[in-house]
């Protein structure tokens, strides 16, 4: 059945993160993979056409790279609330006929699968429209002032989960005349206001809503036990000579000198060796074939935008860097001084945590180019986890 789909990705998602650095939890990383990526990536595979991102203002260089390399995706801006946010996504769907059936999802929802999307689909071939539910196992109380109070009979309630499906125009039409200044919590709560007949389906307990910290580890076990992942390592190498100059950029770091490296970019060698470690170990290349130095786009550059590149094709690919080892051969300038500065600067670039970060010196005592000063040479490795 062909159908559109609106994923809403608009929430700062601030409950998920442990930390400020963390980020929106619709773009942090997932078993390697963008939280938003894996439900837009499942809902193209089964025939969404297209999938429509709410996101939040001033949040589309966010979108581009989460979603790098997928088609049929168009990104517009949420709204202050799910239910503007879920709006927004309608309004781009406007060209569309009225039946066109549309599934709305929450992108915090990020293990959906192709089941969940077929049933839904099924059911609103009899249904005005239908979600995915999950019964209530535990028991519930009420809360009385932080202790356990009077039991809630948990028969006959459901837990709703996403995607939501329905007509476009029916849905449209039962957002717009919701008539409470607070919003409806789902799409469900708005179609039975307007008097159509909301189905269920069964629904998934894989698709867990990341709200808090700890949701991301159970999500992250859950995916290391049903998904097959290998472990890749990739080697570089890089060489550059010396020349006139009064600094060198190692690793991402300006470091004061009396020469500095001739290149076409920064003449960074150890980013350039950790570059070709990461584009190695996903078997693209090297840096030559992305970043041609014929290129006049890239004269002068600044080589943190290499490594950037081949993080990115990295998370495209489902894939994510889990270590790197940098090893700078020279004679001076001495390095120690500079060690934690370059270490900080890729973990950044990486997204990695420090201690997954290494950067070594040593010299040929004396023997070779390195030894009589005529140029710099940096070895990398860096090692991946990748879809099976």
């Amino acid at each position: 059945m062909i159908f559109s789909a609106v994923v809403v990705a608009a929430g700062s998602g601030s409950r998920a993160a442990k930390a400020a650095s963390d980020g929106a939890k619709q773009w942090r990383p997932l078993g390697g993979v963008p939280v938003v990526r894996r439900s837009v990536q499942t809902l193209l595979e089964a025939g969404a056409d297209p999938v429509v991102v709410c996101i939040p203002p001033h949040a589309a260089d966010e979108a581009d790279r989460a979603l790098a390399g997928l088609s049929g995706w168009i990104a517009v801006p949420g709204g202050a609330d799910r239910a503007a946010s879920v709006r927004a996504g309608l309004a781009a769907l406007a060209g569309q006929a009225a039946d066109r059936p549309v599934l709305v999802h929450d992108a915090a929802r990020p293990l959906l699968s192709r089941a969940v999307i077929d049933a839904l689909l099924t059911a609103l071939q009899a249904a005005d429209a239908a979600a995915p539910v999950l019964p209530v196992a535990d028991s519930l109380r009420r809360d009385d002032v932080g202790r356990i109070g009077e039991t809630v009979d948990r028969d006959g309630l459901l837990r709703i989960q996403t995607p939501q499906a329905a007509r476009l125009g029916a849905l449209t039409a039962a957002l717009d005349a919701w008539p409470d200044p607070t919003p409806p919590t789902d799409e469900t709560e708005a179609l039975r206001r307007a008097g159509l007949t909301v189905a269920h389906v069964p629904g998934d307990a894989r698709l867990m809503k990341l709200t808090h910290p700890e949701d991301f580890a159970m999500a992250e076990a859950l995916l290391a036990s049903t998904e097959r992942r290998v472990v890749r390592v990739g080697h570089g190498y890089d060489v550059h000579r010396w020349g006139p100059g009064g600094a060198v950029w190692l690793c991402g770091v300006e470091i004061p000198h009396d020469r500095s490296l001739i290149g076409h970019s920064d003449a960074d060698a150890g980013l350039h060796a950790l570059t070709d470690a990461v584009l190695g170990a996903l078997a693209e290349g090297d840096i030559g074939d992305h970043f041609p130095p014929s290129d006049p786009r890239w004269k002068g550059a600044a080589s943190d935008a290499f490594l950037a590149y081949a993080r990115d094709l990295a998370e495209a690919r489902g894939g994510r860097i889990v270590h790197c080892d940098v090893t700078l051969i020279c004679e001076r300038p001495k390095v120690k001084p500079h060690r934690q500065a370059m270490r900080e600067r890729i973990a950044a670039i990486l997204d990695l945590p420090l201690h997954a970060v290494s950067v070594k010196a040593t010299t040929t005592e004396g023997l070779g180019f390195t030894g009589r000063e005529e140029g710099l040479a940096a070895m990398a490795t860096a090692t991946l986890e990748l879809p099976e």
